[in-house]
């Protein structure tokens, strides 16, 4: 026998799982990012747009220029370190805000006497942590194997080409004097009196660190001398078919 609904309204009741019911009643958990890394890339976000002016609907379409949108709630929750920046998001923020990876992957503050949290690294001198994110050496070193350790992660982290630079005499020595030279400039501020001697000590060692500089150009541009002659002689042989540079036969 067909009954109408008006008959018999319990054909309207739907019965609703028990489970889908405690579903749809628990609160969505909010996302929050606790690693020290990923809380430093929150930070410099904000850090990066509010220096460029910026509203968060200003940078979230600048990425969708870019081909990488981001809505400005969005942008807002990374700010707040509510949402996950992943490696896309990342290198479209850097691209952006005219900034390198680095600069949103590191606090603002290089301090040799200052430790940043890195994560998978823990704490590290600030200027290591630097030194590390632009290839110039890792992170940390094993007392004995410091030069076997900092070509194993050249080889990893750079191009053959920067490599093959880096492990050139001249290119050690500019470094050298780039630490020595800043070391001088970053403390020349803060000696007080009776620091002289210190104070000397390191000028003395920027300045051999120059020094140094010097004496590789100087061997560098010797070498390419002599290279060009050895060139010059072998072209003026050439010339001459069956003789060698002195006179001699080349037969």
């Amino acid at each position: 026998m067909t009954r109408t609904v008006a008959e018999s309204p319990r054909l309207l009741q739907i019965q609703v799982s028990p489970k889908l019911t405690a579903m749809t009643e628990q609160p969505r958990t909010k996302t929050q990012i606790n690693d020290a890394t990923g809380k430093t890339v929150a930070e410099n976000v904000r850090r990066l747009r509010e220096k460029r002016g910026w509203s968060t609907y200003n940078l979230s379409a600048k990425l969708k220029e870019v081909g990488r949108p981001i809505a400005p709630s969005a942008v807002a929750k990374v700010e707040r370190a509510e949402r996950r920046v992943d490696v896309g998001d990342l290198a479209a923020l850097a691209a952006v805000l005219d900034a390198s990876p680095a600069a949103l992957l590191l606090p603002l503050d290089d301090d040799p006497d200052h430790l940043l949290d890195v994560t998978g690294a823990g704490r590290v001198p600030a200027d290591a942590a630097w030194a590390w994110a632009f290839g110039q050496r890792p992170l940390k070193v094993t007392p004995g194997r410091e030069d076997a350790d900092l070509l194993e992660y050249q080889l990893n982290a750079l191009p053959p080409a920067q490599v093959r630079m880096r492990q050139q005499p001249l290119w050690r020595a500019l470094q050298a004097a780039d630490e020595s030279v800043g070391d001088l400039l970053r403390e020349g501020g803060a000696f007080v009196e009776g620091d002289d001697d210190y104070f000397a000590d390191q000028v003395h060692r920027a300045r051999r660190a120059l020094e140094r500089v010097g004496a590789e150009l100087d061997h560098l541009e010797g070498t390419r001398a002599a290279e060009a002659a050895k060139l010059k002689r072998w072209a003026e042989a050439a010339k001459k078919p069956g003789e060698g540079d002195d006179g001699t036969s080349l037969d």
